[in-house]
């Protein structure tokens, strides 16, 4: 039991740590495309955070999976975890990418009027004004986004991606019992725990 719960254990960390690094090098994009004073691209990105946000994750997923069969006739071999990470970050850049908007424009204008003053161009204004500000100001609710991301892991099972939770949920049927999922739920916990831990150094 120990070794498959051991097995699940690192495909989640997997997941987790995967998603958490394209989704917020996705972010930035979303956030910059949102806040764009181009009608179109703010359009677009406007669309996109709606549909990520108001579908979900278990839809995404079977979409972002499917869709090369059914759109291209593509049979793509080795591409369910790929697919995973991929349907995972385009989601919670979402979240992440709004998160990210609100710091920037809860920012007051006077920031940017006294960077001008003193003689600040655009670029050093926003990184070393601007963005330590903003990342002070957003790290809870990104606390919040990431601890949500550890236990939607588990939705992996929807493509057959034996992580923590399935693995969990296979011993506990194939032996009748209940601790496989304990421990699996101990797991969650202990991780979710660490992640709080590390976001408030």
């Amino acid at each position: 039991m120990i070794s498959q719960l051991g097995s699940g254990m690192m495909t989640t960390i997997q997941i987790f740590l995967l998603t958490l690094i394209f989704s917020l090098l996705l972010q930035l994009l979303v956030a910059f495309g949102r806040t764009s004073k181009h009608p179109v691209i703010r359009t677009i990105t406007k669309i996109y955070i709606s549909i990520m946000r108001g579908t979900p994750l278990m839809l995404q997923l079977l979409v972002v999976y499917f869709a090369p069969y059914y759109l291209f006739g593509l049979n793509l071999r080795g591409y369910r975890f790929p697919a995973i990470i991929l349907a995972f970050s385009i989601n919670y850049a979402a979240y992440f990418a709004e998160i990210y908007r609100g710091g920037i424009e809860s920012m007051a204008i006077g920031q940017y009027e006294a960077a001008k003053v003193l003689g600040y161009n655009r670029a050093q204004t926003f990184f070393k004004i601007i963005l330590p500000q903003v990342i002070k100001r957003i790290l809870p609710a990104i606390t919040n986004e990431t601890i949500t991301l550890v236990k939607d892991t588990s939705l992996a099972f929807v493509l057959a991606q034996a992580e923590m939770f399935t693995m969990a949920k296979q011993i506990a049927a194939k032996d009748t019992s209940m601790v496989p999922l304990m421990v699996a739920g101990l797991f969650y916990y202990i991780f979710n725990l660490v992640v709080a831990f590390v976001m408030e150094r």
